[in-house]
């Protein structure tokens, strides 16, 4: 048997004294699969649950407040794990398009009953916030400042896309070449990695129509159920009318073929390849994933649904933002000591086509292990809501194989960097 030291970047709590960086031992045994041995200190996660994801602008949130999206997912964490409100030691909510994000975190916990001295804060890593928040209350568990807590994420791009625009841009960003980049759109980075890396606009399509059959048998199979929390709220007709509705289910998945997606026009770019049918949708929704210190979760005999082993975060060029788990993957496996031979599962978002087949394919990472019940061009990419949301998707998917597996969140972020982390499933209790 042979041992080998690794380090876990932010989460690595020991090692020995002549090793710079102190890291956690795992055991790799000829023929199986590498293991860290278990520790008190360890982060876990005891639940991860989401909304459905709406449809932006027409879909059954477009007049739901990120606070209200919020406040469902904080209650239904609360009634699964069943948890007192103020057994809850600290609040991180992701989010990028709204201005009162922390105001928004403050009210949804006292409507879900959490009280005041609870302590709440935001964070905005782009398309990582969700995951982001996730790490933020991990490393508030591991530094000892909390011993239970809440990362979140939440979007409404009905209500709060495009706020950006209305700030005023410093003209000496113009002046610096790579400052002057991270003000490309988002669509033209794509038709960026394109051209750069050679993916043709048939790849790309058949990407997206890959992640709309995939998440169509997830749906129908119910494959989502489990992470998936009702929410009953109030929608307007065009004429102001209000009815309540309940939203049980994710509104972006559609019927499509090859040929449908090789019709649509570009929408970036004229003779470009990236198409709405090859994006990611515009979206609303939110998750949470309750965190616990492993001797805290033990104390309380709350189950441990997932095990936080490692995160990476790495930047790459503004111009082409989409490689970002192209560069933060290799990042983690080598923070861990894994390859992706190691890995069960990847859920890497799918900004655009482009960008998820470049990386994809410049990992050597099997099709069939990158999301397997589809990803954000036929769920949708409601931006500080999805690295929560993919935490909740991926430790489902786990659960249903029925064995301890290794899985991998990634993403790409605007103004160019990419985050990934890394979660065991420990198998079933």
């Amino acid at each position: 048997m042979e041992r080998l030291k690794v380090t876990l970047g932010h989460l690595s709590v020991r090692g020995d004294e002549d090793t710079p960086n102190k890291g956690r031992e795992f055991v790799q045994c000829a023929g199986r699969l590498k293991r860290f041995p278990d520790s008190p200190d360890d982060v876990v996660i005891i639940s991860a649950l989401r909304t459905p994801i709406g449809k932006s602008r027409r879909g059954g949130f477009k007049d739901t407040f990120t606070d209200d999206m919020l406040a469902a997912v904080f209650k239904a964490t609360l009634e699964k794990t069943k948890l007192r409100p103020e057994d809850i030691g600290d609040i991180c909510v992701g989010n990028v398009g709204d201005p009162r994000a922390s105001v928004s975190g403050r009210a949804a916990q006292f409507y879900s009953g959490i009280p005041d001295t609870v302590p709440v804060m935001s964070v905005n890593r782009q398309c990582s916030s969700g995951l982001q928040a996730v790490m933020n209350v991990a490393g508030s568990i591991k530094v000892g400042q909390t011993l239970l807590g809440i990362g979140a994420g939440v979007e409404s791009m009905t209500m709060h896309r495009g706020q950006e625009l209305d700030i005023p841009i410093n003209p000496k960003m113009f002046e610096n070449d790579k400052a002057r980049d991270t003000l490309i759109p988002m669509g033209m980075t794509s038709e960026n990695v394109a051209e750069r890396f050679g993916v043709s606009r048939e790849k790309q399509d058949r990407f997206a129509l890959a992640s709309q059959e995939r998440a169509a048998r997830a749906q129908k199979s119910g494959a989502f159920d489990e992470e998936i929390v009702a929410v009953t709220t109030t929608v307007k007709d065009k004429d102001g009318n209000e009815k309540s509705v309940t939203v049980s289910k994710d509104e972006g998945i559609r019927p499509t073929t090859l040929e449908t997606l090789l019709k649509l026009r570009p929408a970036f770019k004229e003779g470009g390849s990236t198409t709405a049918g090859n994006s990611s949708q515009v979206s609303d929704g939110a998750a949470a994933v309750l965190l616990a210190r492993r001797s805290e979760a033990n104390r309380r005999s709350l189950p441990v649904f997932g095990v936080l082993r490692g995160y990476a975060v790495a930047g790459c060029p503004p111009d082409i933002m989409g490689i970002g788990p192209a560069v933060a993957i290799p990042e983690l496996l080598k923070k861990t000591g894994l390859t992706v031979a190691d890995i069960e599962i990847f859920e890497i978002n799918e900004a655009f086509a482009s960008q998820a087949a470049y990386c994809v394919e410049k990992l050597g990472i099997p099709h069939e292990k990158v999301n397997p019940l589809g990803g954000a061009i036929a769920l949708g990419h409601p931006l500080g809501c999805t690295g929560a949301r993919q935490i909740a998707t991926l430790l489902h998917e786990l659960k249903r194989r029925g064995k301890r597996a290794y899985g991998v969140v990634s993403m790409c972020m605007g103004t160019g960097m990419g985050a990934a982390a890394l979660i065991e499933y420990p198998g079933p209790s």
